[in-house]
């Protein structure tokens, strides 16, 4: 494999497991180093042997939107490998599932802070700390479900949608030192996604003209080729990554 980001390290938030890791892994396997976090210590030491260690990875356990944690994270990074060179937002949370007229508020103003205030948040504290002098890139994982109606999730669709905003938004303020993109998945076959596709995989692939859900690997795949230099004249770019769902009119 390409070794692409040989000497560029990489926060990944979210990447004890799923898409997160994925990318961690893709991105290891690219020569980068990697800090990952996410709320748990346990998984986070596992996901971190799995990625070949600490000469390779390090960990931040914490939550997503906590302000403290995400600068303790930029410092412990900058500690262990000495740069920030790419950010990947992957957190994200779903709690509630119903139509948003019956959304409850306090809900709601969860997956805001968390899909996207803390997005917003983790690019401030990697700006300031590195990238702003040195440069960088971003990718934001927004969703299909943000880029039009979906059922069921329509809070959390909302809030995808508004993080492919802030994706443009940035994209425009930051040029040219930093890059920032997103990708928007359909379902992946994750902890996260199970109760969308459980006992009924087959059924839901058969809406897919590619007949099969995604995997951690195909978004990890798309976002390494984003942050690398093979995108160097891309930014403020959403990048579906759906197995041509969305062409059928689903979501």
């Amino acid at each position: 494999m390409r070794k692409r980001f040989e000497g560029k390290t990489a926060i990944v938030t979210g990447a004890s497991r799923g898409i997160g890791f994925a990318i961690a892994e893709r991105l290891v396997a690219e020569g980068a180093r990697v800090c990952i976090t996410a709320r748990k210590r346990e998984a986070l030491d596992e996901a971190v042997k799995a990625l070949g260690g600490p000469e390779r990875a390090v960990a931040s356990a914490g939550r997503s939107d906590d302000v403290d944690h995400q600068s303790d994270t930029v410092k412990r990074t900058l500690e262990a490998f000495g740069s920030i060179d790419m950010l990947v937002n992957n957190t994200g949370i779903n709690p509630v599932y119903g139509p948003m007229v019956d959304v409850d508020l306090d809900a709601a103003r969860k997956i805001f802070e968390v899909n996207c205030l803390a997005a917003l948040s983790w690019v401030q504290q990697t700006y300031r700390a590195w990238m702003g002098e040195h440069g960088g890139t971003v990718v934001n994982v927004s969703s299909v479900a943000g880029v039009k109606p979906a059922p069921g999730i329509g809070f959390y669709g909302a809030s995808k949608a508004m993080l492919t905003y802030i994706t443009q938004e940035l994209a425009v303020e930051l040029g040219p030192g930093v890059r920032v993109n997103a990708v928007a998945p359909a379902v992946v076959k994750t902890k996260f996604a199970t109760a969308l596709y459980e006992g009924k995989e087959e059924q839901v692939a058969s809406a897919y003209p590619l007949k099969r859900l995604g995997m951690p690997e195909d978004i990890g795949g798309v976002t390494a080729f984003l942050l690398s230099e093979d995108a160097g004249w891309l930014t403020g770019q959403l990048i579906v990554v759906d197995g041509g769902l969305t062409l059928t009119g689903g979501v």
